[in-house]
């Protein structure tokens, strides 16, 4: 197989580039995952607040806007639902965009919630929030489960 020097040239300068796409890719998905961690599983919003960009758009419509909308969910998850926990399943990243697929379960006992989060970054802060809830049945129409 013969290979021309522009197409040598082109893939070896291509490949810093990924690297730092990889790099990138993961250091959103580091960046994602410790924000949750501390803000959803251990409700401390100043050890979450470090995640954030200058701003946080809230897409969901039944939660406040913006970083004050966001501690004020952490404090009602610490009043109403301390013993709240979600365990991240999935982490996948896109470019600016980090999604996760989550098992919430805000009362022991309960089956909880399947999530998807979805998170724009900027400048590797968190800028942007959606999330997509889906209660989990008793009984589930198949046997694939929601994970």
């Amino acid at each position: 197989m013969r290979f021309s020097i522009g197409l040598v040239a082109a893939l070896l300068l291509a490949t810093p580039a990924i690297a730092a796409d990889t790099a990138t890719l993961e250091a959103n998905k580091k960046t994602v995952v410790e924000f949750y961690e501390k803000g959803l599983n251990q409700k401390d919003f100043d050890a979450a607040a470090k995640y954030f960009g200058p701003r946080y758009v809230q897409h969901n419509p039944t939660a406040p806007d913006g970083i004050e909308g966001f501690k004020k969910f952490i404090t009602f998850l610490r009043e109403k639902f301390p013993d709240s926990h979600s365990e991240i399943k999935k982490v996948f990243a896109d470019g600016d965009y980090v999604i996760l697929h989550v098992h919430a379960v805000r009362e022991k006992g309960t089956r909880g919630n399947a999530i998807v989060d979805i998170f724009k970054l900027e400048n590797g802060k968190i800028v942007e929030h959606w999330d997509v809830n889906q209660p989990i049945p008793e009984k589930a129409a198949n046997e694939n489960g929601m994970f």
